[in-house]
């Protein structure tokens, strides 16, 4: 073949790609991503896609050989560089600095030399290339078959790993082979520190802010196979190791050199392959950071990773990742039938929320998780309100941990309590370490139900795993502290009535309002649950300084807690005169006009009815006890008319609800855009990182939406319904030590006690008991055919027409861009 007729047979191929991918952008299997060919164009949305992590360590999917990227990224959970936040005019009780992720050493780059031009697949031609992302294996396995300038063909096969198993541990494992001739090959293992980064999207909030160089050198080593290098960062003061081993098999004749610079690391070997002949490299990866230990105490312990990982070997890796994975998937699956695409996504999404917490061990989930740098790496509501509540019942250790990290920051938010003339504490919108980095006051500090999302948590994960160790340590405290807080920021109107005022909602288009009643109703759980915390562990309580006076006054300021209602519109206000507010004039806000926060100023939207997220929606479906039936269905078409879901936050809440009253085809689509936000690249901003909330969340519209799930009391309640796309929902619950299958037809609800002996439930309002070995089926209830609610002109989600087979859940109509969180 001449060289012209391979480069029409190259533009051939990447034509028909192009248009695959329009029509697709990952290939639909039900248990994996699969990527066929290589769009340079949207190399950082399939590094997000691809991301692999153990809540410790997080490697982005750049290629290889390093280039081309898309954007790199190497993340630590808890790495972080401080920044200066400045003010045009600063104001009493700011945040002077902000903590921002960073891309730590890089231990991913592997580059191959053929003949000695590199293997860089801008250049020569790309006979094919695949990647794909098993998540019953957790590996992230890559194909390549490459044509050379001049005219060398290889074939490049690479598998890549994050342990979940050896916390510190990453590994890759590298082969190529020559196929057409004898030919030179040169690998160059490396550690590279301080790379340059992209710039970010000027003006985007949620995107990250570049540090340059954060690293400063502090050892280097390479020696035989093996090298280190250790550095610190300039503000934060923070100690990271990255190290790296290898195991080399190939030829006869292989040539090995170490080399070591103060930022750099490499491990080169040489060999000639003749056809048919193979290189393999196996790089162990470990990594390590401290705040407060020595240099030598950090460098040894990732030495001693790296030792481990190579006794455990490759393949031992390999198999505890698929042992590890294998349990998970038993215990923790979501089923979907009639729609592989929905499946596929819902798979994904339950994979990477996995990921995010499975070895947090005391660290923030940040939004992010660790996929990418979007939000500086900062860790919201979004983890205890959306991911926690997913986690709780497939993965309670993590839960476990993540609100422990939350209990070591408890000293900060007392300080950021004392600093706001508060009691208790006053946990930060937006944090790594625990500090406030929010610079924008009413969405950050007034955002004050962060305090009760948390103690949510903590109750729901009681709750759910029986933990009284966990509750008299941890628990308790948390919601002592946030009761504490909710005491001293409200007060009782001269009727008796407790307000909650000057606060910011989930709402951030509706910021500085009186009695958000999301807000205020979550300060009415969080000070009962303190309550009846403290009767549990009278003895802890007295230890806190708790007594029968303070416990009374939160039962008082719960039972007087004010719920505004409208009664004239028969609806729940989001806020105190929200409804009172002029109207968004939506008919003439232009689609190219969305995100609102990017095109129009804060006053103007704070002080219309236009929502960003669900709000009062949400508080319908986290204290649903709260409205009555009827309020709900009112409630819901109200705020559909108003939400324009400039967040990824909204969908899945809009689905559960839309379930509930009966729009099962509108809660359907919702679920599909909560599932789809990242593989479709629905808020065009997936480059920065996956949306953690909203992954979890297309779990929750399917648990708690079709599922009908609410979790708010002590026994399980149930309310399942499926829309017409669906045939059959299938999933399992960890319960007190306990699992639970729920197999949900249109005809009829099937309990299984899948371990365990015998379990309570509610369905549809009914007492039910579940035995072992005698699974429980009742019918399944088809609510009444509702009126699909409307959405702003332009924001309804896509309708979904969902078909059994590998074109499933083909979006046919909807918005062409959504503006994600």
């Amino acid at each position: 073949m001449t060289g012209q007729e391979r480069k029409e047979r190259h533009e051939r191929r990447e034509r028909q790609e192009r248009q695959e991918r329009q029509e697709q952008p990952f290939a639909v299997d039900p248990w994996q991503i699969a990527e066929h060919g290589l769009d340079l164009t949207a190399l950082a949305r399939a590094e997000s896609v691809f991301a692999l992590s153990n809540g410790h360590i997080g490697l982005r999917a750049n290629l290889d050989e390093g280039e081309p990227h898309g954007l790199p990224g190497t993340y630590l959970n808890g790495v972080f560089e401080l920044r200066p936040l400045p003010y045009g005019e600063g104001g009493y009780g700011y945040p002077e600095s902000s903590q921002s992720v960073i891309n730590v050493t890089n231990g991913k780059i592997i580059r191959l030399l053929v003949d000695d031009e590199p293997f860089d697949l801008r250049y020569g031609e790309l006979v094919s290339h695949r990647r794909w992302l098993d998540f019953r294996e957790g590996l992230l396995r890559r194909s390549a078959e490459w044509t050379s300038p001049a005219g060398r063909t290889i074939k490049v096969d690479s598998t890549r790993l994050v342990s979940l198993t050896q916390r510190a541990v990453a590994a890759v494992e590298y082969t190529v082979e020559a196929v057409d001739g004898p030919v030179r090959i040169v690998l160059q293992s490396e550690l590279v520190a301080n790379e340059q980064l992209p710039g970010g999207p000027e003006g985007d909030p949620r995107a990250a802010a570049v540090l340059e160089a954060p690293l400063l050198a502090e050892a280097n080593h390479a020696s035989g196979t093996k090298a280190v290098l250790v550095h610190r960062t300039r503000y934060s003061g923070i100690r990271v190791a990255a190290g790296m081993d290898h195991v080399i098999e190939g030829p006869e004749r292989l040539d090995t050199v170490a080399e070591a610079e103060a930022d750099h690391c490499r491990i080169s070997v040489t060999t000639v392959l003749n056809p048919g002949e193979r290189l393999r490299l196996v790089k162990f990866m470990a990594y390590g950071w401290s705040a407060t230990r020595s240099l030598p105490a950090v460098r040894d312990q990732v030495e001693a990773a790296l030792t481990a990982a190579r006794y455990t070997g490759w393949d031992g890796l390999v198999a505890e990742q698929t042992d590890f994975l294998k349990e998970f998937w038993d215990t923790s699956d979501v089923e979907i039938e009639g729609d592989v695409e929905l499946q596929q996504a819902v798979r994904f999404a339950v994979f990477h929320v996995l990921q995010a917490g499975a070895r947090s061990e005391e660290r923030a989930i940040p939004a992010k998780g660790l996929t990418g740098p979007g939000y500086d790496g900062h860790s919201f509501w979004d983890t205890e309100t959306f991911v926690l509540p997913v986690l709780t019942y497939c993965l309670p250790a993590a839960v476990n941990q993540a609100l422990r990290w939350r209990h070591t920051t408890l000293p900060l938010a007392r300080d950021r309590a004392v600093q706001l003339g508060l009691a208790g504490a006053v946990f930060p919108w937006r944090t790594i370490r625990g500090e406030e980095c929010s610079g924008y006051w009413p969405a950050g500090t007034a955002a004050f139900h962060i305090g009760a999302d948390i103690a949510a948590a903590a109750a729901r994960y009681v709750r759910a795993t029986g933990d009284a160790e966990f509750e008299r340590e941890y628990g308790l405290e948390l919601l002592v502290e946030t009761a504490r807080m909710w005491r001293s920021l409200g007060h009782h109107d001269a009727v008796g009535r407790f307000r909650v005022e000057g606060v910011t909602g989930p709402d951030e288009y509706s910021a500085v309002a009186d009695n958000n009643v999301y807000t205020n109703l979550m300060a009415q759980t969080n000070l009962r649950a303190a309550a009846e915390a403290a009767a549990r562990h009278p003895r802890e309580a007295a230890r806190l300084g708790v007594d029968t006076e303070e416990t009374a006054a939160w039962r008082d300021a719960a039972a007087a807690m004010f719920i505004p209602y409208d009664e004239n519109l028969g609806v729940h206000p989001q806020a105190d005169g929200f409804t009172d507010h002029q109207v968004w004039d939506f008919e003439n806000t232009p689609p190219e006009n969305y995100p609102l926060l990017l095109h129009y100023p804060y006053f103007d939207l704070y002080r219309k009815q236009v929502v960003k997220q669900a709000d009062l929606v949400l508080a319908m479906q986290v204290r649903g006890d709260a409205f009555t039936d009827e309020q709900k269905a009112r409630n819901f078409a109200y705020y559909e008319r108003l939400t324009v879901r400039d967040s990824s936050l909204s969908a899945c809440t809009q689905a559960v609800i839309a379930a509930e009253v009966g729009q099962l085809d509108l809660a359907y689509d919702y679920t599909a855009e909560a599932a789809l936000m990242d593989l479709h690249d629905l808020g065009g901003n997936t480059r920065d990182g996956l949306h953690m909330a909203s992954l979890a969340g297309a779990c929750i519209a399917l648990v708690a939406g079709f599922g009908g799930l609410r979790d708010h009391g002590e026994v399980l309640w149930f309310r399942p319904r499926l829309p017409t796309g669906i045939m059959r929902l299938s999933f399992s619950l960890l319960v007190r030590g306990q699992l639970l299958g729920v197999r949900i037809d249109h005809d009829e609800t099937t309990y299984t006690l899948r371990r365990g002996e015998v379990i309570h439930l509610r369905h549809d309002g009914e007492t039910v008991q579940v035995k072992a070995g005698r699974p429980v089926s009742v019918p399944t209830t088809t609510p009444p055919a509702q009126e699909r609610c409307s959405q702003p002109p332009g924001r309804a989600p896509a309708r979904r027409q969902a078909q059994a087979g590998l074109t499933a859940g083909r979006i046919t109509s909807g918005p062409d861009h959504l503006a994600a969180e």
